[in-house]
């Protein structure tokens, strides 16, 4: 003989299943990219220590097929002992980059040095590194995102 379907416990044992299944998903973004700094922390490839290493990384990489009709102002406000301001200005497939201010960016870029630096490093994400409160990004969010096209 089948039991009757209690209804109020089969929502129970749902909502229960689903806060533990959002538990693990909340787990596991928080524990990937702790093992991928890990991860990241013993490969070959030198990591760049400072923000200015990774400026002079970003004149490298710079495509500017990507850059092509982009018109852009970024501004860097970086503290800590290794931090600074810094600029960069993409003009339709050239860029210019200094240290110091530029008139009227687009986007403006608030971080501590390492936060950049391990930003750029790829051992921490931007989302992360937003929701978190360690970067505040000013300004237009998609040129925001451009950027990592740009200089990949």
């Amino acid at each position: 003989m089948e039991q009757p379907l209690d209804v109020a416990k089969t929502i129970l044992f749902l909502k229960e299943s689903q806060m533990k299944t959002g538990l693990c998903l909340i787990m596991l973004a928080i524990a990937t990219p702790l093992c991928l700094s890990s991860f990241a922390a013993t490969s070959s490839e030198p990591a760049n220590s400072t923000p200015q290493q990774v400026f002079d990384g970003m004149r490298e990489s710079f495509r500017a097929d990507k850059a092509k009709g982009v018109h852009a102002r970024y501004q860097w406000e970086l503290s800590g002992p290794n931090g600074g301001q810094w600029w960069i200005e993409v003009n339709d497939g050239k860029f210019k980059m200094e240290r110091g201010k530029i008139d009227n960016p687009n986007v403006t870029f608030v971080a501590s040095d390492n936060t950049w630096v391990a930003l750029s490093n790829g051992t921490l994400k931007g989302t992360w590194a937003v929701l978190t409160g360690r970067l505040k990004v000013r300004g237009s969010q998609s040129l925001a995102r451009k950027l990592d096209e740009i200089f990949p």
